[in-house]
Parts: structure tokens; sequence; C-alpha cells
């Protein structure tokens, strides 16, 4: 029988624990029961293109030195979540442009103003903070001395959100000024992002659990949004803490809204805007 008529191989429970753990070692991303679907369904695409039938040869694969490696890099693009878009949550980016035009004003704007998109996916986020970045910039006539830092795990996803090529409906939420400033059409029919912006963004790869292993780099703004939900509780503290370390005097971290309900730290202050989660260094 041909191979791409053959049933899907199903995982025992044995192999869907084995292979969750591996997912939340490695990410952080805790499955649920309810996603057992999900995972057998990629793993069972990936084994087709492999030429694989069995699941626990397959995550010996996985698992396996330089070759493993190689090999998950593949596999976690399919399994990570990837859903974005433009402005996601504009109340979110709408306080970063607040804050950068406050520090404008008041004339507290003394460096770089940096930012940092934490899980960037395919570049939608951390294009979006740069718009609203460069518009105070240039409302106040002044050198855009700003970047944007943007990380993902996803090698693919960080691919893609460098070429800065997005098809029309991916701009949908977006205002027509907004667009038209931006953004100029390919002969193919997408949006790019023009190169003045697209060259602000830094992309590169990054796993959030390995924080602690980054370089410290102290930032404006740290923007994570999407990403805690999948994670434990104990280990959203520890991403958060090493948030903290990265944030310069007054930096600002802004999260999902409801994403964290019982994290406190002795140096941030939460902001208080009920359309938003933000804190402070103090």
């Amino acid at each position: 029988m041909v191979w791409s008529l053959r049933a899907l191989p199903e995982l025992s429970d044995q192999q869907f624990a084995q292979w969750s753990k591996l997912l939340e070692e490695r990410t952080g991303i805790q499955l649920a029961e309810r996603q057992r679907a999900f995972l057998q369904t990629q793993i069972a695409i990936r084994m087709r293109e492999l030429g694989y039938e069995d699941c626990g040869r397959y995550l010996e694969e996985v698992m396996r030195g330089v070759e493993g490696v190689v090999e998950w890099s593949m596999l976690v693009d399919r399994l990570v979540v990837k859903e974005t878009s433009f402005f996601r949550h504009r109340p979110s980016v709408e306080y970063v442009r607040d804050l950068l035009q406050q520090r404008i004003n008041n004339r507290s704007l003394s460096q770089s103003f940096d930012v940092w998109s934490v899980g960037c996916a395919t570049g939608e986020e951390p294009y979006s903070l740069a718009m609203v970045v460069n518009d105070c910039f240039e409302l106040a006539v002044l050198e855009p001395y700003y970047g944007i830092t943007a990380t993902d795990i996803s090698k693919p996803a960080l691919s893609r959100a460098r070429k800065g090529e997005f098809p029309a409906r991916k701009l949908e939420s977006m205002k027509p000024q907004e667009r038209q400033r931006y953004f100029r059409t390919t002969e193919d029919g997408c949006y790019r992002i023009n190169a003045e912006l697209r060259d602000r963004v830094c992309f590169s790869q990054g796993n959030v659990l390995q924080i602690a292993d980054m370089p410290v780099v102290k930032m404006d703004v740290i923007f994570c949004q999407n990403l805690l939900i999948y994670f434990r509780r104990w280990r959203r503290r520890e991403v958060l803490n090493g948030f903290v370390e990265r944030l310069k005097p007054g930096g600002t971290l802004v999260i999902g809204l409801g994403e964290v309900v019982d994290w406190e730290h002795q140096h941030m202050q939460r902001v208080r805007d009920n359309h938003i989660q933000a804190y402070v260094r103090c």
C-alpha cells in the first residue's frame, strides 16, 4: 500500500507523554490532552516526509545528536503557535506610542529607544511597534534613533519576517494611512514593509526558556504577548523575572491582558489601566 494512503500512526499514552515532555522542556509549551490529535497529526506529516512508520523510532531520531537538533528545528516550527496579526492588541501597541511621546515631550529621551518583541513569529508584532515608534520620531522631527529586537524560536518564521512581505488579508486590521505610509505593493499583489522601517528591526532566533544565557541588553520596552499562556505558572514567573533584569530604569514590560494574574516583583509596579497589562521598573 502506498505510504500516503495509510492511516496516520496513533500515539500511545506513553508516546504522547514523551512527546509532550520533550516539547515542554524545549519550548515551555504545555500540551493538554485535547491537543493530542494536533500533535499526532503534525508528527505524522513529518514522519511521512521522512519515510518513518514508527513514532518511537522517530522520537529517537529527534533526540539523537546533531542530526536530532536539526530535525527538531524542522518539527518545532509546526508545533509552536504562530497566529499573529498587525496591531493584534492595539491598546497595548498604542501604549508604547504614548509612552515614547511622553518621553519626547518631557525631553527625557537621552539615548536610543530600544524595544524587544518576544515571540515575534512572522513579524507583524515588531513591525507594528516599529510603526508607532517611527511615527513619534517623525512627528517630533527627530532623528529616528531607535531599534526593535525581535526573537522567536522558529527559523522559518523568522525568515518570513525578515522578508517583510504579507498578503493583503494580513493588513485588514490596519488603518488606511498606516498601509499607505509603511507598505508598498509588489508585482504579485502582496504588501512589503518599507526598507527604512524593515532595517530598524533585527530578527534573531531565541528561546525564552534560555533567557539566562542571552546577552543582557537593557530595553526601554519588552513586549511579550500571547506566549506565557502556554507555560506553567512557575515558568511564567521565571521568564518574567528574567525580563526585569533586561529593562532600563523606568523601562516597561507589556504582556497580554490577563495572561498572568499572580506575578509581583519588588522592582516592578503595575500600570493602572484596565485596557492593558503593563509594568514599569522602579
